[in-house]
Parts: structure tokens; sequence; C-alpha cells
């Protein structure tokens, strides 16, 4: 069972009124071993022990848990999704994978998952360079007794062509609610799609963008070195963090009476909803987030996007009650918590001049 959340869920970080979170992950594979997608039953358990044994027996890696997927309840291994701790490919096929996290579960490893080892680093807030040293220190923790499959001129080989090279793909998570109310939104990461970053829904590939939460994340991984990638993807989101902040601005300048109105709305829908859908209550949120993002509102939970939306996913609530939940009862949790999560309380509005973008000015 995970024990406590990721770290990035508690929120806050740097720039974490656009930034939700910072990952660089590290792909991996045992040198002289199939990928996972052709190894059989037992060349699975032998890497897992193998890497199980190097990771617990070097101490600079530090304390970990390890959560042997297959001894882990179907809630739980679904519960280290919504974290993000692991992918649903990962706990697809339970049998011979696992998950090693540090102590304050900022990093953890995926063993067999695409590769034999993904080396995850993920950080609340605008924070990729710290999240790449943590990977790395990781990184070279395991690679004191393990050999990687590594080509001279091709680098770090993986199960899959676009992983081959530095094996790095670092990803931001980012919160884009005014360029989405602008019809910007299109424009803005169709240009950065262009440059060599790819842009993807809140669980990676393949995945829709609910609450206005973009994945944005470095397509290249052969030819350039680990700094140089995520110097790049800084600077993208950058520009991006720039577009959205202009959005916001323009949004209190030219429509804040339309603005004010939707936010108002959707705290109303919060605070008093009996039933509460899950991709309703993140676009909900996605609406309040801003609200006091530009303080509009004052008296929103700084974890509101991170905590109170990951704690109220399907199997966070099933979780909490201890037993498996149909989709109304789900739905019926969902909406009690998040009442309780804001006590009952009004909203509280912003004195003109409190808002971010009006500071910004």
């Amino acid at each position: 069972m995970l024990k406590d959340g990721a770290l990035w869920v508690s929120g806050g970080g740097p720039d974490s009124d656009i930034v939700v979170s910072s990952r660089v992950r590290l792909a991996r594979n045992l040198a002289g071993v199939p990928f996972p997608n052709r190894a059989k039953a037992g060349q699975l358990e032998a890497v897992l022990e193998k890497i199980l044994h190097a990771v617990e027996s070097t101490p600079s890696i530090g304390p970990v848990e390890v959560l042997r997927l297959a001894k882990m309840s179907a809630v739980d291994r679904q519960i280290a999704v919504e974290e993000h701790l692991t992918s649903p490919q990962h706990i697809s096929e339970p049998a011979g994978r696992a998950l090693v996290l540090n102590r304050d579960n900022s990093m953890c490893i995926m063993i067999n998952e695409e590769d034999h080892l993904r080396i995850q680093a993920i950080l609340p807030g605008f924070q990729l360079d710290q999240a790449l040293r943590l990977a790395w220190a990781a990184d070279d923790a395991v690679e004191e007794t393990i050999d990687y499959a590594f080509d001279a001129e091709l680098g770090y080989l993986a199960a899959c062509p676009t992983n081959v090279g530095t094996g790095m793909r670092a990803s931001v998570m980012l919160h884009l609610p005014a360029l989405a109310a602008t019809n910007m939104i299109g424009q803005v990461l169709g240009a950065v799609s262009k440059v060599g970053v790819a842009v993807r829904g809140i669980y990676g590939e393949g995945t829709d963008a609910v609450g206005n939460l973009f994945q944005v994340s470095n397509q290249v991984t052969m030819g350039r070195a680990e700094e140089e990638i995520i110097a790049h993807l800084r600077a993208i989101v950058k520009q991006i963090m720039d577009s959205e902040r202009a959005a916001r601005r323009a949004l209190m300048n030219d429509a804040r009476m339309q603005l004010e109105d939707k936010i108002f709305r959707s705290y109303g829908l919060l605070t008093n909803a009996r039933l509460m859908p899950s991709e309703e209550a993140l676009r909900l949120i996605s609406d309040v987030k801003l609200g006091g993002d530009l303080g509009l509102i004052t008296n929103v939970p700084e974890d509101l996007l991170t905590r109170v939306s990951v704690n109220t996913m399907p199997a966070h609530i099933q979780r909490s009650a201890g037993r498996e939940l149909s989709v109304w009862e789900r739905d019926l949790a969902r909406a009690a918590m998040i009442r309780e999560r804001f006590g009952g309380q009004a909203p509280k509005r912003g004195r003109p001049g409190d808002s971010a973008a009006d500071k910004e000015e």
C-alpha cells in the first residue's frame, strides 16, 4: 500500500500559479536481457530481483519503499497512477513488476514497465533542474552495481526508438485556463509543438487535457545532452507561462465581470453540489484555482488543484470508503469531500488591486 502521497501533490513550488509539477524520467535497460515486452515471465522476475538488490544494497540511494504490484490491491495500483507515480501500462500486468519509492515519494523507479527501469523524479512547481539532479542521483546509484544497455554511438538503448539516446523525458504540467478561455490555447500549443516539444493530456500520451491541465515535454532524446534538453524545455515553458499571464491580464481588463461570474458559479457548485463527476470536478476546480490566483477569491485552498483534485479521484475515494463504490456512490462521496474541504465557507472576495494580474502591471 502506498503510505503517503506523492510530494508534488502537496502543491506549492516556484510559479505554482501556472506550473503544477516538473518531472524528469530516465529510461534504462539491463545489458543482455530482452526488453520487457519481449521477455518471458522468468526473465522479468530475474530483472526485478536484480534491480531490487541493487537499490536496497546501495546506501547512496537512501531508504526506499518497495511495492510489488502483484501484492498490491487493484485500488492501490490505481492510486499510484492517479498520483503519477506509475502508468496504466505498468499496472496492467502486475506480475514481475514493482515500484520503488524514496522517503518523500519525490523519486520513484518503475521496474519492468516499457523498459526495465524508468527512474522518475517529480517535484511541485517549476523545478526542472532539481528534478534532473534527483533523477541523476538515483541513476548513478543503480549503475554502481548494474550494467546498462548502452551503445557508444546511439547512447542508452530503449524499447521505444524515441527514447534511445539520453533516455530522458522531461515534462512540466501546466494549468492554462486563461489561454483556453481566450481561445488561444490551440495557437500557443501548436506553435511550441513545431520546435521539438510534445503536448499531452493530464496522464500523458493519448489522454485528454481535463481541467485545463497540459503536459509539455521534450520530443528529442538523441544528439543532445540532458542539460541542453532541459534548457530548451525550460525556455519553451517560460514562453507559455508568459502567454498565460498575458491572457489572464486580458481577461481581467476586458471581461472581468464575465470572468468573475464564471468563477463564482463554479465556487457555488463545488461548495453546494450533492453529486460531482470527476471531470466536472476538475473543470470547476480549475475555475476556482484561477479565481484564487487572480485574487478574486481569497479563501481558496493552496493545494486545490493538486491534493484536493487527486484525493477526489476514483481510486482515492474508494480507499477512503474502504470498499468498491459504484460511479453514483463515488460522485456522491466526491461532492461531500469537496464541500468538507471548503468547510462550508462562502467565497471571500478579493479587494481591487489584490489580483496577480493587477500587481504585474
